[in-house]
Order: C-alpha cells, then structure tokens, then sequence
C-alpha cells in the first residue's frame, strides 16, 4: 500500500519510488509480483497517471521492475546494492537526528566524535 503525504517536501511521484523501494527491500513485494496499474493507483490516490507513470519509469531505469505493454509492470529480483543503500539511507537519517539532539544538548563536535569513537571501539 501507497500512502502519499501532499503537505511533504518530497514530490509525489518519488514519494511512490521510496515506498515501492521500500516494499522491495522489506520483501512485502517479491520477484514477479505486478504492481499496481498506473489508471489504478493514480486513481487511488487521487494524482495524475503522468505522476505514477514517471514513478514507474524510475523504478524501470533504476532496475527494480519491468513494464510489459498492455501487462502492467513487475518486480524484478531484490538488487542486493539497493537493499545496502537503503540501510545507509536510514543509518543516516538515525545519525541526523541523534546529531541533532546532541547540538541540542550543547555538546561539542569534538564531544560527539569522542563518544562515536568510544561506541566504535566496543
């Protein structure tokens, strides 16, 4: 399922992209398993078939599915280096937020780097 945020900075159609990304990843979507028809999920969520259409495109340059004419498009085998990027993806965004609320804290960048290292070395 496709939940989109209309108030988020991010753009529709790559809002689609992450999720479908997502789903692959988390194996909710698998090898030969059809995504929804572009008409279907643009009328779904209430957005324009050019929004999924490119989402789709994306999904297809990036090698995550397949578009057969007059078929649908499918899911092509789990890209181990997709599967590594979006770990990164979300370490990162992890390490955005502990940095954040260390700045809050009012603690040094030498601070956080002797804690990181310290955490390192266990």
């Amino acid at each position: 399922m496709i939940i989109i945020n209309n108030s988020s900075m991010i753009p529709i159609y790559e809002q689609i992209v992450n999720q479908v990304k997502q789903n692959i990843v988390d194996g909710k979507l698998k090898e030969g398993d059809a995504l929804p028809s572009v008409r279907g999920l643009s009328k779904d969520l209430k957005i324009s078939a050019l929004t999924v259409k490119k989402a789709y495109d994306i999904l297809e340059a990036d090698g995550l599915c397949r578009t057969v004419q007059g078929k649908g498009s499918f899911v092509l085998g789990v890209n181990p280096g997709l599967v590594r990027e979006q770990r990164v993806v979300e370490i990162q965004k992890d390490l955005e937020k502990i940095l954040d609320k260390a700045k809050s804290y009012d603690l040094s960048k030498d601070e956080i780097r002797d804690l990181f290292d310290i955490l390192m070395e266990e």
